[in-house]
């Protein structure tokens, strides 16, 4: 791997480290971060640097709120610009304990961010945000980045109602370049921002942060083939930990990497021709435009690909320049090569290939089979998360077990999922049917027609995507499934609001962009028992494309059908739950879940309303809306989705038939049209307006009853 150079040596004495106060892991870079007691008066009170121990810095991952001395001394990046190597790997040490101190009491995104401390730490250092830019791919892994610009006071809130967002945030802070929440987007955008500097006439520098999983989704290659055609000067650096779909794919453990890409870098990784680079030495300092030998050589040590071999040279066929592998946990290295990068005097795209750990530092989430990647609040010193106890499972493991019994029956079933087995649940289809599971990789797009081709001969793929990210195959899904009616099934998770996550992974438009595709069955369940049944349907429909959405979180406590085996439903075909007077309540998916308590909370009030399941979009109930329609004075339709969604085609549906000609009240309860922030579910479904009591309030205000309706709201 890189050669380590020898360390400055500052020149200040340092006080010596105290002993850590928590239990002891026997990890070699184990680390203690206590501020040292001063030996007088005069130094009490003055900042204290730590001294590096010959095993490495020492943090003390303890409950208590971890000693920081030099982070405390740094708000903004500018106050880094005169650390020393040993203040920036003190820095590095501190900024690694106060995040999973921060995580362990809030949740949210860990490893990603330990993994990448020592790249923030060179990045600020080097870099001068907000004039030079950094854009992070995905953005999970910016909680070191937040806490150095500004926004470490604030941690404690972070994806809380209210406060920080756990992705970068345009309007959250100037330091956010790009806002992010899917991956493979930060080349493009770089590449945008970096010819619009040439255009303006502006100097600053571009830097694109991307992993080795987003460089699997093909827009991350268009980018890098358009940056190469354009010449234009930009940074990229690849960061690579391994890690080329979510570590939780398999339930076994990390899954082996997707693709050829993957195979390259681990080439690279383990090449030992990059050593014999020392004698290009001359021609790397022209090309950098060094000074001296020492310069030139710590570029040489890491490798630019004119000698290592195939991963580096398609990068160079595309146009950028290659320097790598580089060790990503090396911060003078680090700040070395960004450095002599930054001063290149010859323009065009540079790749920078970082090498990281996930998890980097903490030792749980080293050991952790999914390496902490997205956790509750736990305990720092052992890595033990709070998980709340369920009597019912998720959403997305009904889904999961569920389709592990069509498939026991039916040979011809296949699972694909976009690099999210655990996201998605097919990490237990995989487990029971391996040779029948496609990891393809952060390529909705290809995960689509991959799909649409396996149905062409005859098999049944089920295609598990997020709702926010199936909108990156659409074009996909339109023309080369629905066009062609061919019979793949999505499998839309994270339908509706998804508390913490946010909008990037909202998934309020679902419905509306595949209702309005003339081939497509559409279904939404309202409970797990319901969801079960919809994926039989689904494994039925075998003429058309179908799909079916459910939501983030646990089932309600549905009586399951026996053996978790579900029974295909007539399509097209909805129920009623509840059967009552002047109002009709007609709800689609899991929201109907807030119709029955609204009608509950009526009930007590000595008003019967009737509550319909819809279940299906699209085709709507036709029969059933009539009855509704003729039957009562009052319809309400409610949904967990978007503007021009179930609401638009019973509205449609109605307009058509004249039934809204006479006296007939019809009233659509959706999503806002705006984009609601994270924060608890709770939070968003009463910032939506689309609670039980919103719900109960609307059938109050529609039976003439406005002020009693505002009491409850």
């Amino acid at each position: 791997m890189a050669v380590s150079g020898s360390f400055l040596v500052p020149n200040q004495s340092f006080s010596p480290c105290m002993k850590p106060t928590g239990p002891n892991y026997s990890c070699r870079k184990q680390l203690c971060l206590k501020a040292a007691l001063g030996n007088s008066d005069d130094e009490q009170g003055k900042l204290t640097k730590k001294e590096k121990e010959k095993d490495g810095w020492k943090i003390d991952y303890s409950n208590e709120k971890p000693s920081t001395p030099l982070l405390d001394t740094i708000n903004y990046p500018v106050h880094m610009k005169n650390l020393d190597t040993h203040d920036l790997e003190q820095l590095a040490a501190e900024l690694r304990e106060d995040i999973v101190h921060t995580v362990s009491k809030t949740g949210g995104h860990l490893s990603a961010s330990l993994g990448v401390v020592e790249l923030t730490v060179a990045l600020h250092r080097v870099f001068d945000t907000p004039e030079d830019k950094i854009i992070w791919d995905v953005g999970h892994q910016t909680y070191p980045h937040k806490i150095l610009t500004g926004r470490r006071s604030r941690m404690h809130t972070i994806r809380k109602t209210s406060g920080l967002a756990g992705f970068p945030k345009r309007d959250e802070s100037v330091h956010d370049a790009f806002g992010a929440g899917h991956s493979s987007t930060s080349i493009s955008a770089g590449l945008g921002m970096a010819v619009a500097r040439d255009l303006l006439g502006k100097k600053n520098n571009v830097i694109s942060v991307i992993g080795d999983g987003a460089m699997t989704g093909g827009m991350a290659y268009e980018a890098m083939n358009n940056a190469g055609f354009l010449d234009a000067n930009m940074i990229i650096i690849l960061n690579d930990n391994r890690q080329v779909s979510l570590p939780t794919a398999n339930l076994d453990g990390p899954a082996t990497p997707v693709g050829a890409l993957a195979s390259a870098l681990a080439k690279l990784q383990s090449s030992t021709q990059f050593r014999k680079l020392r004698e290009a030495a001359k021609t790397i300092t022209k090309q950098i435009g060094g000074q001296t030998h020492e310069v030139a050589a710590k570029v040489d040590e890491y490798a630019r690909g004119m000698i290592s071999g195939s991963g580096s040279t398609f990068f160079e066929e595309l146009g950028l320049y290659y320097i790598g592998p580089v060790d990503g946990h090396n911060v003078r290295d680090l700040v070395t090569i960004l450095e002599q990068v930054k001063t290149m005097p010859a323009p065009g795209p540079v790749l920078i290939h970082i090498v990281t750990e996930k998890g980097k530092g903490y030792p749980p989430a080293e050991a952790a089979a999914d390496k902490m990647h997205g956790v509750v609040k736990f305990d720092p010193r052992t890595g033990q998360q709070f998980k709340t106890k369920s009597p019912t499972l998720s959403y997305t493991q009904y889904f999961a077990e569920s389709l592990i019994k069509e498939a026991e029956i039916d040979d011809k079933i296949v699972a694909i999922h976009a690099a999210m087995g655990g996201g998605t649940g097919l990490n237990y289809f995989q487990k029971k049917f391996p040779a029948r599971c496609f990891d393809v990789g952060i390529a909705e797009q290809h995960a689509v027609t991959f799909a649409a081709g396996l149905a062409t001969e005859g098999l049944k793929p089920f295609c598990a995507i997020y709702s926010s990210f199936l909108q990156r195959g659409y074009d996909q899904v339109v023309h080369d499934v629905d066009l062609q009616k061919l019979p793949v099934r999505f499998a839309m998770d994270r339908a509706g609001l998804v508390g913490a996550d946010g909008p990037t992974h909202c998934g309020a438009f679902d419905v509306t962009y595949m209702a309005c595709l003339p081939n497509m069955v559409v279904m939404a369940p309202s409970d797990e028992a319901e969801l079960m049944h919809m994926v039989a349907t689904a494994a039925a429909i075998d003429d058309r494309p179908s799909c079916f959405r459910f939501p983030r979180g646990n089932g309600v406590g549905a009586v399951l059908p026996p053996n978790k085996k579900g029974t295909p439903l007539e399509i097209g075909k909805g129920r009623i739950l509840m059967e009552g007077g002047r109002v009709a309540i007609l709800g689609y998916g899991s929201i109907v879940q807030q119709c029955v308590q609204a009608a509950s909370m009526l009930k007590e009030r000595d008003i019967s309303v009737t509550v319909a399941d819809a279940r299906f979009c699209k085709p709507l109930d036709t029969n059933l809306i009539q009855q509704l329609a003729k039957e009562h004075e009052i319809i309400i339709t409610v949904e967990e989705g978007s503007i021009g969604g179930f609401g638009s085609h019973v509205s449609h549906f109605l307009t058509l038939t004249g039934l809204l000609d006479g006296p007939l009240k019809l009233r659509a309860m959706m999503l806002p049209d705006r984009y609601i922030d994270h924060g608890s579910p709770q939070d968003q479904i009463e910032e939506a307006g689309l609670s039980s009591k919103h719900i109960f309030a609307t059938v109050l205000s529609l039976m003439g009853r406005p002020k009693e309706a505002l009491r409850f709201m």
